[in-house]
């Protein structure tokens, strides 16, 4: 099984519609069985998506945000079909972004049926206007009982909605599912690995493990470099900006990992976002 995470940036990046169409092709020579993304964007003013590009769409049933035509999941769905390949996939919303933005996170599975949602917030605040509202979405799809969760946390330090606080909520509401079969949470944890006792270490330390640890065979693992949102103010600038880890996936098992790959970090691939992504493939 192959396993991509991606804090795309989407409607925000520069050349967007080059970068989509880059990500778009990586992803039909990669064909990753899931796909999680974070800040997948929408315009609040652009027109509701034709029914061309809500094919393999499930709804999530507590999303009441309509899908809009520049929704970059829809797009890259609606270019993967173009492509030959069919995917099943899903998209929240979880607050405005920006003041223009619906912001949100998708999963896309491209080798199975959607055929559970989960969707509930991690942060405090349910203000759907307030840009520190956090929410995560998981999938599970047919043939498998893994759950798969697209996930973005916020700061430790963060003085209103703390990393801590969010996890905990997060790893309270996963416990039965924890405790019950595999779970994968893929995304931007907003925790660099090198910064010892933070986030990072609360969530190895509660019973869940690290694929990049894991693997076989391995880079350097580098998912941000430079300054980047949320990561400019220097209460944050722990690291430097000299190259940071914070983008994972992680199991609640240890299980067989063939490798861990950093993509789109302008080596193998361009660079589409703002973060790099990261691949992994069990054995």
């Amino acid at each position: 099984m192959k396993l991509l995470t991606l804090n795309t940036h989407s409607l925000q990046e520069e050349n967007y519609l080059q970068k989509l169409e880059q990500f778009v092709q990586t992803i039909c020579q990669e064909k990753p069985d899931v796909v999680a993304l974070q800040e997948v964007n929408q315009s609040v003013n652009a027109i509701v998506a034709e029914q061309k590009f809500l094919k393999g769409y499930v709804h999530c049933s507590n999303n009441e945000i309509p899908i809009r035509k520049d929704n970059h999941a829809a797009q890259v769905a609606f270019r993967l079909f173009e492509n030959g390949i069919t995917c099943s996939w899903t998209w929240i919303s979880a607050k405005i972004g920006y003041g223009i933005y619906d912001e949100g996170m998708a999963l896309l599975c491209l080798n199975g049926e959607i055929v559970q949602t989960d969707s509930f917030f991690i942060s405090e605040c349910q203000d759907y206007q307030y840009w520190k509202t956090r929410k995560v979405l998981g999938v599970q799809i047919s043939g498998c009982k893994d759950w798969f969760y697209t996930v973005h946390m916020g700061w430790w330090k963060d003085e209103q909605e703390p990393f801590l606080a969010q996890w905990e909520r997060f790893k309270s509401t996963l416990k039965q599912k924890h405790n019950a079969t595999t779970v994968w949470l893929m995304g931007d944890f907003n925790s660099p690995a090198e910064t010892q006792g933070q986030g990072y270490d609360a969530i190895k330390n509660s019973g869940w493990y690290d694929s990049y640890t894991i693997a076989e065979h391995k880079d350097k693992g580098t998912t941000v470099e430079g300054s980047i949102d949320g990561w400019k103010d220097d209460k944050h600038n722990e690291q430097k900006l000299k190259g940071m880890r914070m983008d994972y996936i992680w199991c609640n098992k240890i299980l067989p990992i063939k490798y861990s790959e950093v993509l789109f970090n302008g080596i193998k691939q361009p660079k589409v976002s703002d973060h790099y992504g990261v691949c992994i493939e069990t054995k």
